[in-house]
């Protein structure tokens, strides 16, 4: 079934589950237009400088039956924006139906999964392919159709995942900001002959230890992370996004001892050129009620490795950064965080912030800045400084 169909099928039954009497629904989401303006002028002539406005919507349903077992999840999102054509788009993110015994759930449709614990990457949060034309982050996530089936024993929970279908990874277009010179072409290629039809599969066991979180994971399929490589064509050179088959086994840990959250990723994958581990591992440690007051100050540290070197963004780096929770009736909070590369001289600086204002209003505000050396692999972004503000009306 194509994503389309699935779209038009969610917002049937949708309508009909919402129509049904006796049973539990509810409809929510958000409307926002959101502003982003970048400091810099852009590297390539073809992309927009200064500013862009754009307006988003995610609503989403619920419904329930069954008293309780039996549950139906559709949630959407569309985005149109004034400069750049790829990132208007429309996305299916949930259309699920769950049906959950006393010692096992069944999940079936599109939906998303999210593993991980750190802070300033997830390496092992592999199950749905991310929106890159929402945010350079990564955070944003495409829907993927799935069977889950999940047990749920005394010695831990196992996760089992048949995952048909592929969702290639969104990239801004030729006028659009955040992406290398040239812009990433339209064409894609795939190490299986199935392409964007490869069954993958993957299976995560996960339990809790007195103060401590453990999950193993592994996946075996389409790899979410493309390699982009420069292709001659006739009309010069392209990049091209290659998506090798490849296993992936993951390991993510985090232990609450008071106010100390100790937090471990760990990956190693093979199949997309020579094999490698990755990691992340860190601590927060929240001062709570500064000053005789209701806020919270978190203070985060982090070190990022990849043995794949200079080709990543990541290879070698320190993150440090703050969180502020004013836990007021706004729920005012404040996100600070600069990766800092330990060979070159290259920082990632981001600031994140909102605060509602009345009942359902909300105020963001993101910014994003890159000091980049030349060889560095975040050099073709180092003139993508963007400060962007939000505003939400949730329903």
């Amino acid at each position: 079934m194509s994503f389309k169909k699935a779209m038009v099928g969610g917002l049937l039954v949708g309508g009909v589950a919402f129509l049904s009497s006796g049973f539990a629904s509810e409809w929510s989401g958000y409307v926002a237009g959101e502003y982003r303006y970048f400091t810099q002028s852009a590297l390539d002539q073809q992309q927009f400088n200064d500013a862009s406005v754009s307006f988003s919507a995610a609503p989403e349903f619920y419904h329930s039956w069954n008293d309780g077992d039996d549950a139906f999840i559709f949630s959407s999102f569309f985005r149109w924006d004034e400069q750049d054509p790829q990132r208007t788009h429309i996305d299916l993110r949930e259309l699920m139906w769950i049906h959950a015994e006393r010692d096992w759930e069944v999940r079936l449709g599109v939906g998303k999964v999210f593993w991980g614990v750190t802070e300033s990457q997830h390496l092992v949060d592999i199950i749905n392919q991310s929106d890159m034309v929402e945010n350079f982050d990564g955070e944003d996530k495409l829907g993927q159709t799935m069977l889950n089936l999940s047990l749920i024993k005394d010695w831990g929970t196992v996760d089992l995942f048949v995952l048909p279908g592929f969702r290639e990874r969104t990239f801004s277009g030729k006028e659009g900001r955040f992406r290398p010179t040239p812009a990433i072409d339209d064409h894609t290629a795939y190490q299986s002959d199935s392409k964007d039809k490869h069954v993958d599969y993957a299976v995560r066991w996960n339990q809790t230890f007195d103060d401590w979180d453990v999950g193993v994971s592994h996946f075996y399929g389409t790899s979410r992370e493309p390699r982009i490589i420069p292709t001659a064509t006739a009309g010069g050179i392209a990049l091209v996004p290659f998506y090798d088959l490849i296993n992936q086994t993951g390991l993510d840990v985090q232990a609450t001892l008071d106010e100390w959250l100790w937090k471990v990723e760990l990956i190693h994958r093979s199949g997309q050129g020579e094999t490698f581990n990755a990691f992340t591992g860190g601590f927060e440690y929240t001062f709570v009620g500064v000053m005789e007051s209701a806020a919270d100050v978190g203070l985060i540290a982090e070190y990022l490795y990849d043995d794949r070197g200079a080709d990543v963004a990541f290879d070698n780096d320190i993150f440090v950064g703050a969180r502020l929770a004013m836990n007021d009736a706004a729920s005012s909070e404040l996100l600070f965080g600069v990766i800092a590369d330990v060979d070159q001289n290259t920082q990632f600086y981001s600031l994140e912030g909102s605060r509602r204002i009345g009942v359902s209003w909300v105020l963001s505000v993101e910014a994003r800045f890159i000091s980049a050396a030349s060889n560095d692999a975040l050099a073709p972004f180092r003139q993508d400084d963007v400060i962007q503000l939000e505003f939400a009306r949730h329903f």
